[in-house]
């Protein structure tokens, strides 16, 4: 397993689903940019509470940072070329509304 951190925006909209166990979790999906700049998806799951309660309160291109596990994946295309793709399982989620509370409180607005 590698952590790791991952910048990026919301593809659609996050959604929840129940477990067997009855435990919520939310999935997503966020297109980050590499370094030569072409264009990855990360697959997002989360079973954090607060994560998961982030994620379900952004909305499409919403910009976002993740924190986690992840998991390098291949997809194959329509037209047959392979393309890489993450798995992540999120145990942090924050955005710019919550970097900008942060900000506030550690200089006491």
């Amino acid at each position: 397993m590698v952590e790791g951190l991952i910048a990026g925006t919301l593809v659609g909209l996050a959604e929840t689903r129940q477990g067997k166990n009855g435990s919520s979790f939310a999935l997503a999906k966020v297109k980050a940019t590499t370094g030569d700049g072409e264009s990855l998806i990360v697959n997002v799951i989360a079973f954090a509470a607060e994560a998961s309660a982030t994620l379900m309160a952004l909305d499409d291109g919403d910009a976002v940072a993740l924190a986690g596990a992840l998991t390098p994946k291949v997809w194959t295309d329509k037209q047959g070329n392979t393309r890489p793709a993450l798995d992540m399982v999120a145990t942090q989620v924050l955005t710019a509304y919550q970097g900008s509370q942060k900000r506030d409180a550690v200089n006491g607005a």
